[in-house]
């Protein structure tokens, strides 16, 4: 199976088994993301992620790259990679709001429009943050519950610091609202699912190396280059996301 399918499947995992993403196939996508085998069809089900599967296929389209689920289309989605500093960010944007209004988005996706073209780029910390509704609802008094949905559909970078059957102690920083801005806060230590019957996405981890998490899923080992390089991506993310809030913190009645 090749490896951009396996990327994709470490990673859509978690949402898709918590019924958020995706059709219902999370056993063959854990199949996969465990073994690096299966007997579906992975570019299949793929290609029923409403979120996911636009960027793949529009940022394909743009680096010239024949395959959506290409390891380097993949990789650059969900963490972030050299591929993107190749892209123009408004010729992706326009593309991609096209692509996802022609699929008939209806009202839930009103706000999409020209105006998030400052914002856009071709990751999952865009669709997060840019696209799902969830950072314009900061503002509106409470802010736990979407801040706690943007945490942890954002894909992050953490440390391990312990491994305890199919858990694993983290150190990660989350996300913070501060004064009409999103941050990223301090480390802390938390408990996160690694593995289910034993199985897991990463072999043999151990303290001290870096991992990706979704939805406080172990889903991916990070290399220092990867974890460096989606640092770097969700920072710009947060600061482009942080000017459209500013505004909108100004703009709104007191």
């Amino acid at each position: 199976m090749a490896d951009g399918q396996r990327f994709f499947a470490r990673y859509a995992y978690a949402p898709n088994s918590l019924g958020y993403c995706g059709p219902e196939d999370a056993a063959a996508l854990f199949e996969l993301a465990a073994t690096g085998r299966t007997e579906t069809d992975i570019a299949a089900i793929a290609a029923r992620f409403s979120g996911a599967w636009p960027y793949l296929t529009v940022l394909a389209e743009l680096a010239g790259i024949s395959d959506p689920l290409d390891a380097r289309v993949v990789r650059a989605y969900w963490t972030g990679s050299p591929l993107l500093d190749t892209i123009d960010r408004a010729a992706f944007g326009t593309r991609l709001i096209e692509r996802i209004r022609a699929a008939g988005a209806g009202r839930y996706w009103a706000h999409l429009s020209p105006d998030l073209l400052p914002e856009a780029t071709p990751t999952h910390a865009f669709h997060v943050f840019g696209v799902y509704p969830w950072s314009r609802l900061l503002a509106g008094g409470q802010p736990e519950h979407p801040l706690r949905v943007l945490d942890s559909c954002r894909i992050r970078w953490g440390q391990i610091v312990s491994v305890h059957g199919d858990r694993a102690i983290v150190r990660a920083c989350h996300l913070i609202w501060d004064s009409g801005q999103l941050g990223l806060g301090p480390e802390r230590d938390e408990a996160v699912g690694l593995a289910r019957g034993g199985r897991g996405f990463v072999a043999q981890p151990r303290p001290g190396e870096w991992v990706a998490l979704h939805w406080d899923w172990v889903c991916d080992r990070l290399t220092e280059t990867d974890a460096s390089c989606l640092r770097r991506w969700t920072d710009w993310q947060l600061m482009a996301t942080n000017t459209r809030l500013a505004a909108a913190v100004a703009g709104a009645p007191r």
